[in-house]
C-alpha cells in the first residue's frame, strides 16, 4: 500500500463520492477508483460499500480509515522534521479565524508576520467555531484564532490574551449614568445581540445566565456584525456588549458611551488552537511569538471572569 492510496481513501470517506473526492485530490475519477481498488485487493477486504447512496464505509472500513489517518499524519511529520532540523519556516499555512476576531487581530499582525517569514503563504479563512474545530480534525485547515475554552480533545489551545467584555450604552439607557457596570444589572432580552452561530453571543448569554438562570429568553434584535449593533445601540434600541479590541477605533463621541465592568470584568479566552497531531509546528510558533509581540502593547488584562463561548444546554 501507498501513503497515496491512503489519502485517496481518506479522501472517499469524507466526501462520500468518487467523483468529489477526486476533484479534491487533483486527480481523475478513474485514477483514484482504481488506487482504492488495489488497496483493497492487497487487504482482500472491502472498505466501502458502493451499493450505498453516499457512500458508507464497511465496519472493517472504519477500522481502515481511522489507522490511515494516523499513517498519513505520521508521514506529513517527516516533512516537519526535515524543516525544522533546516530551521525552514516556510510553504503552505491553512489558517482559519473566527468572525469577531478577524477584524480586529488580522491587522494588527499580519503585515508583521509577512515582513518576518516571507517563505510563507499565509492562507485566511473566516470561519465559525463549528467549521474551525471541523477542518482542524479533518486537516484542512493548520491552526486557527478563537474563543476558548472549547473543550475538545483533538484540539491543542495555547492562549493568546484574555479580551475584556465592554458596555455600550445609549444616554436613555438605566446604565448610562454608571460610571462602572456589573454583571447583575444584565437584562439579557435587553441586549443586542449577534446573530447565531457567533460564539460572542453565546458568551453573553452564558454570561446572563450565570444570574438570571430562569429567565425566558426573548431577544429583541440581532445582527451579524458590531458595526450594526455599535449603530442600533446609538439609535437607542438598547445596549450591547463589545470585545475590548473592537472599542479602540470608536470615535471620541462614541467613547462616551462605553462602560466597563466592575473588576473582575468578563472576558474570553482568545487562543491558537491546531491538532493534537503537532503539524507544521514551526509555523505556529511563528505565528504565536508575532501575535504575542503586537498584542502585547494593546491589551493587558489578567483579572479577569472567563466567559465559555460553548453554549449552555
Amino acid at each position: 500500500m501507498t501513503i497515496t492510496q491512503l489519502k485517496y481513501t481518506l479522501a472517499v470517506a469524507e466526501y462520500k463520492n468518487f467523483t468529489v473526492a477526486a476533484e479534491h485530490c487533483f486527480v481523475t475519477q478513474p485514477t483514484l477508483s482504481m488506487q482504492i481498488q488495489k488497496l483493497e485487493d492487497e487487504l482482500d477486504a472491502k472498505i466501502f460499500n458502493r451499493s450505498k447512496k453516499p457512500i458508507e464505509l464497511t465496519e472493517v472500513g472504519k477500522k481502515i480509515i481511522e489507522q490511515a489517518k494516523v499513517i498519513v499524519d505520521e508521514s506529513n511529520r517527516i516533512i516537519d522534521i526535515v524543516h525544522q532540523q533546516k530551521g525552514y519556516v516556510g510553504g503552505e499555512f491553512k489558517l482559519g479565524i473566527i468572525p469577531t476576531i478577524m477584524p480586529t487581530l488580522l491587522p494588527m499582525f499580519l503585515k508583521t508576520f509577512n515582513r518576518n517569514y516571507p517563505k510563507v503563504q499565509l492562507i485566511i479563512e473566516e470561519l465559525t467555531t463549528e467549521e474551525i474545530v471541523r477542518k482542524l480534525t479533518d486537516g484542512h485547515i493548520d491552526a486557527a484564532l478563537a474563543a476558548t475554552p472549547l473543550e475538545n480533545e483533538a484540539i491543542k489551545e495555547r492562549v493568546l490574551y484574555y479580551e475584556p467584555f465592554v458596555g455600550l450604552i445609549p444616554e436613555e439607557h438605566q446604565l448610562y449614568s454608571q460610571n462602572k457596570i456589573k454583571v447583575d444589572e444584565l437584562e439579557v432580552d435587553d441586549i443586542l445581540l449577534l446573530e447565531d452561530g457567533h460564539c460572542f453571543k453565546d458568551s453573553v448569554i452564558n454570561l446572563c445566565r450565570t444570574n438570571k438562570k430562569n429567565r425566558n429568553l426573548q431577544f429583541q434584535l440581532e445582527s451579524g456584525s458590531f458595526d450594526t449593533l455599535i449603530k442600533l445601540s446609538k439609535d437607542g434600541l438598547g445596549m450591547t456588549l463589545l470585545p475590548y479590541l473592537n472599542t479602540l477605533d470608536l470615535n471620541e463621541e462614541d467613547k462616551k458611551h462605553l462602560r466597563e465592568f466592575e473588576t473582575p470584568p468578563p472576558a474570553r479566552e482568545v487562543s491558537l488552537l491546531y491538532h493534537k497531531s503537532q503539524l507544521k509546528m514551526q509555523l505556529i510558533e511563528a505565528l504565536k511569538s508575532t501575535i504575542d509581540s503586537v498584542v502585547r502593547g494593546a491589551i493587558a488584562f489578567s483579572d479577569v471572569e472567563i466567559i465559555s463561548p460553548l453554549q449552555k444546554k
